[in-house]
């Protein structure tokens, strides 16, 4: 005999199109959505669905099925939520992908008044943007945009990036061609200094190149840390020079660090908020945490 939840999963998949966004719209496990859809496949006799390394494609019968239970299985649900008892509304979960820094100064403050659960993921924007992908993300906050289909991106807030100098490091003589507007002094000055960064992220040092000098940059960076609170405590002790968004430098810097070359550049709008333009089941609650930042 059918099992009525195979087509309730079934749905899930067909309207999520992965087996990951159909175990979260359901609140199952993911071998639990492969059982089910396993078991169904073998019940009609047919294959339902194509699988790809991304997307779940459904075959024509698939679509054929779906046309068929599509309103009752809806129907099913809607009297399910009307009778259910329940002392309170179920709270939703939001997975969030972003790097650490934003998460300390942007999002963290926020989560005691958010109105749902929420699953933070720190991590490299590639992974991250293939995890939206594929429906393990709801959205990220990633200064990158990626070339996968079907995401919506929208600006988040607007960050200006700058170069910030050691608490040993001198900076008069820079001071001084910046009053004078040196450009390719200021250009050779930066080369000869001590270089922080990270090992995930050089795309802001690569956007201040571009911007103030019109090239990309033609060295690398002296000490590759793990994230840009690691620089900020490093040049607070030491010399050196780094590029970094202000909204973080702002908060973050010690008395001896300062801002010693960035106006020149125009501020851009990164990081962006990215949301999957497929997801229904996951619509809602992005648009509830965009909201509320």
């Amino acid at each position: 005999m059918v099992n009525l939840e195979w087509f309730r999963t079934f749905k899930a998949i067909y309207e999520t199109g992965s087996l990951t966004g159909a175990a979260e719209a359901l609140y199952v496990s993911q071998p639990g959505v492969s059982l089910h859809l396993s078991s169904l496949e073998n019940y009609v006799g047919c294959k339902l669905f194509d699988r790809s390394s991304r997307r779940m494609v459904s075959t024509e019968r698939g679509k054929i099925l779906y046309n068929y239970i599509q309103e009752a299985i809806g129907k099913l649900e809607e009297a399910e939520q009307h009778f259910h008892k329940s002392a309170e509304a179920e709270r939703p979960t939001i997975s969030i992908g972003m790097c650490f820094e934003t998460f300390q100064f942007t999002l963290e403050s926020y989560l005691p008044s958010l109105p749902f659960n929420v699953i933070i993921k720190f991590g490299e924007y590639p992974e991250m943007l293939d995890d939206l992908d594929s429906g393990v993300l709801d959205m990220i906050i990633t200064p990158q945009k990626g070339d996968q289909k079907g995401l919506e991106y929208e600006p988040f807030f607007k960050e200006r990036i700058v170069v910030i100098g050691g608490s040993k490091t001198d900076i008069r003589t820079i001071q001084r061609l910046i009053k004078s507007k040196d450009n390719c002094a200021i250009h050779e000055w930066l080369k000869k200094q001590t270089w922080y960064g990270t090992a995930g992220d050089m795309e802001g040092l690569r956007r201040f190149w571009h911007t103030n000098f019109g090239i990309r940059p033609d060295f690398k960076p002296n000490f590759i840390v793990p994230n840009l609170s690691s620089i900020i405590r490093c040049l607070s002790k030491g010399s050196g020079v780094a590029v970094l968004p202000d909204f973080l430098s702002k908060r973050r810097w010690p008395p001896a660090i300062s801002g010693i070359y960035g106006k020149a550049i125009t501020p851009s709008r990164i990081p962006s908020i990215l949301a999957p333009a497929k997801r229904p089941c996951t619509a809602q609650r992005s648009e509830r945490s965009k909201r509320s930042f």
